[in-house]
């Protein structure tokens, strides 16, 4: 866990979304109060469990110490695993790469 980065799944429109806005936020915030994200061995599960079939997806690579919100990683009781969970909207500036889930 004491990776450097961490991982978030999102939609090519949230993300041009956050660009215009200049922070990234997901439903998951506004109904959970964080944002979803994953460990890079995590990134795989994920897409299997959740986005199954899903076009127009991008992987958020986000460098964790430029993380401006509160990261806390939780333990995901449905599936036994502990995820890293951001609590707040995330700064773009701590995105440092994001690619095309193919």
């Amino acid at each position: 866990m004491n990776a450097e980065y961490i991982y978030h799944i999102a939609t090519k429109k949230k993300w041009d979304e956050a660009l215009l806005k200049g922070y990234y936020e997901t439903d998951s915030l506004a109904e959970e109060g964080f944002i979803h994200c994953s460990t890079k061995d995590q990134v795989a599960g994920v897409l299997e469990r959740y986005y199954v079939g899903m076009k127009g997806l991008l992987m958020l690579k986000i460098e964790k110490e430029k993380v401006e919100r509160p990261l806390i990683f939780e333990l995901a009781g449905s599936i036994n695993e502990v995820f890293p969970h951001i609590h707040g909207a995330l700064n773009l500036s701590a995105v440092v790469e994001v690619t095309d889930v193919v």
